[in-house]
């Protein structure tokens, strides 16, 4: 019925063999559970249908659901940040495949759960085999995508820091100690709470250790509005919060500085667009000094770009086709705002937000003070997170002749 035979576990620092070897154990329980119906048709639920019963509700009650995170949780993540080109439109393309399995046969497992519960109790000797049939078809199916694509694109592409790293997340998973110190296990959340500044948080040991991806002077394009580009796919790919979001530094007449985080509209050779209020405290300091920069932050892939240069407006042609490609009561709340001005209350604006829709009816008309800003790069950083904080830095600068120039930075 069962297979009793030990296999010995690769050690956490191959964890792709640790998956493959996971693998090998469920396929050892589905073997088990794809007997047991015709076992239990000629001998009921007797002694070794209850012990079958009992190992199996043992693994997928338990061990299963470590391996699915794993996957989800670090696996599939860690490669969506590394792969690039064809490897990234395979992952796109299977990945969403991947996880509705896993939720399919979470809800396939229940229903065989609760029979296999009676079983492993003697008390009932009923087990669906289309239900049977059903999971372990699915499972096996599952694991052979699984084995010809996700793990080999794993073991080509990550470095051993990577390796490292998913190891020791999955120990961590698992309630072993890992093989990195702890920070540089995100999964281990240990912060010394002496000297405590927030809920028992010291701000001074608030880090954590980076590791997903690497950046070389031979990975980045020659032309940083295409590598820019290159990475803002990327951050979509993955699922980043907000990968348009940046922060939009500006400085006033007597060069003291503020940001703010705007959404950019729309990035090309010219440089990068976003639209406001040109009355609203940036239009006022850019009008005063026009040089500001821009920072974008995709935590999930341990990036940042820094891009500085000079901002100048858009033409009205620009503001307008944008301004009308948003929906009416966004256009109704850029003319009522006057954006950075104070008020006395929250229903005054509401006041002011109804009178122009009464006046402006189903077409707005752009307001004059109301456009778009475009920075002229002069400067853009690219930096990917690394461990020890030994972070890559590349940074391009603009020459003379309208060319960039790229050089490494030290962290």
């Amino acid at each position: 019925m069962s297979n009793t035979l030990f296999d010995t576990a690769p050690d956490f620092n191959q964890p792709i063999a640790v998956l493959k070897h996971c693998h090998d154990r469920i396929r050892k329980q589905l073997a088990t559970l794809d007997k047991l119906p015709a076992h239990l048709a000629a001998h009921g639920a007797d002694l070794e249908a209850q012990k079958a019963a009992q190992a199996v509700l043992k693994y997928f009650n338990n061990a299963a659901h470590l391996h699915h995170d794993d996957e989800e949780q670090n696996l599939m993540p860690m490669l969506q940040a590394t792969a690039r080109d064809a490897d990234l439109a395979l992952l796109e393309d299977l990945v969403p495949g991947i996880l509705a399995d896993h939720a399919a046969m979470d809800q396939d497992w229940l229903q065989l759960q609760a029979q296999l519960d009676a079983i492993a109790t003697g008390a009932s000797a009923e087990l669906s085999s289309d239900n049977v049939r059903r999971f372990c078809d699915a499972y096996t199916a599952h694991m052979a995508r699984e084995e010809a694509n996700i793990a080999p694109m794993a073991k080509r592409l990550f470095s051993p820091e990577q390796m490292a790293q998913l190891g020791s997340a999955m120990q961590v998973r698992r309630g072993i100690a890992p093989a990195l110190p702890a920070s540089q296990v995100p999964e281990q959340q240990q912060v010394p709470v002496h000297n405590t500044v927030a809920d028992g948080v010291v701000l001074a040991d608030l880090r954590l250790d980076y590791g997903r991806a690497s950046l070389t002077e031979n990975d980045v394009a020659d032309d940083p509005i295409a590598q820019f580009g290159k990475w803002f796919d990327e951050a979509m790919h993955a699922k980043v919060n907000e990968p348009n979001a940046m922060s939009v530094a500006t400085v006033d007449a007597e060069g003291r500085p503020s940001s703010r985080i705007v959404l950019i509209k729309q990035f090309d050779a010219r440089g990068f667009t976003w639209y406001t209020n040109y009355a609203s405290q940036k239009g006022r300091q850019l009008g005063a000094n026009p040089h500001a920069a821009l920072l974008f932050f995709w935590s999930e892939l341990e990036r940042q770009v820094r891009i500085e240069g000079t901002v100048v407006k858009t033409s009205p042609e620009e503001s307008d086709k944008y301004f009308y490609s948003r929906p009416v009561k966004s256009q109704i709340s850029a003319i009522a705002s006057q954006q950075s001005a104070p008020i006395e209350n929250r229903e005054q604006m509401e006041v002011n937000y109804d009178a122009v829709a009464v006046a402006s009816g189903e077409h707005p008309v752009r307001p004059e003070h109301w456009g778009g800003y475009r920075l002229e790069p002069v400067r853009i950083e690219f930096w990917q997170g690394r461990r020890s904080r030994f972070h890559d830095r590349i940074v391009y600068v603009r020459q003379a002749d309208g060319s960039w120039a790229k050089e490494r930075l030290q962290p």
